[in-house]
């Protein structure tokens, strides 16, 4: 993404979140073993036949291979998938504010309007965004909660932008996972930025300079 092509129109950013705000390894360690440990109890089988068997599903997958598409797919839920997500994760012992990011992001909303959009579910994503300090800073949050659709899907980012009140000119989509992030957004006529560093994603302040 060029910055400067896209400072004139955009109104608004949205974030993804885990990956993107923070990185943190061992968080999404935690969401892995929540996952491959529903499997077991859904398949009967040991933890580490369900990990295979997630692993193969998600190389599978043609659409950016997400761990909530490979639970679906085989025979999972969404709803019981993030149910044992918000139990057995813990947040609270991983992460901290990195005040560059809060720096960022205070400097980006004085100009834009900022969204979060995250195939999270809504407790545990604000439990993560109290810890890393951004809940304030947020217009509106989106989690797989309000649709129960996971990314990518084009219908739920054209809802999006409807309930923001942007155009996809006026639209900046920043995530770490081109394909379950941006391909859609990037599609459909928005500005995409690729972030999987936090260094990357400090590049934004171009657009507040």
């Amino acid at each position: 993404m060029g910055h400067g092509a896209v400072t004139a129109a955009l109104k608004a950013i949205v974030f993804d979140l885990d990956g993107t705000l923070y990185q943190e390894e061992r968080l999404g360690e935690q969401v892995n073993q929540s996952a491959v440990h529903y499997v077991a109890d859904l398949k009967g089988v040991s933890p580490a036949e369900a990990e295979k068997l997630l692993q193969q599903t998600r190389a599978q997958d043609q659409e950016g291979g997400t761990l909530s598409r490979a639970v679906v797919a085989l025979g999972g839920t969404l709803r019981e998938m993030h149910r044992r997500f918000a139990a057995d994760c813990t947040p609270e012992t991983l992460l901290k504010p990195d005040p560059r990011v809060q720096e960022l992001l205070r400097a980006l909303a004085r100009r834009y309007r900022l969204h979060i959009y995250t195939n999270n579910n809504r407790d545990l994503s604000g439990r993560i965004m109290e810890l890393i300090g951004i809940t304030a800073l947020m217009d509106r949050v989106f989690t797989i909660e309000d649709y129960w659709i996971p990314k990518p899907d084009r219908a739920i980012i054209t809802d999006i932008l409807s309930q923001i009140g942007c155009l996809p000119f006026e639209t900046l989509f920043v995530g770490d996972r081109y394909e379950v992030d941006l391909a859609v957004p990037k599609a459909l006529g928005c500005a995409v930025l690729e972030t999987r560093t936090t260094q990357e994603l400090l590049s934004l302040a171009d657009l507040v300079h």
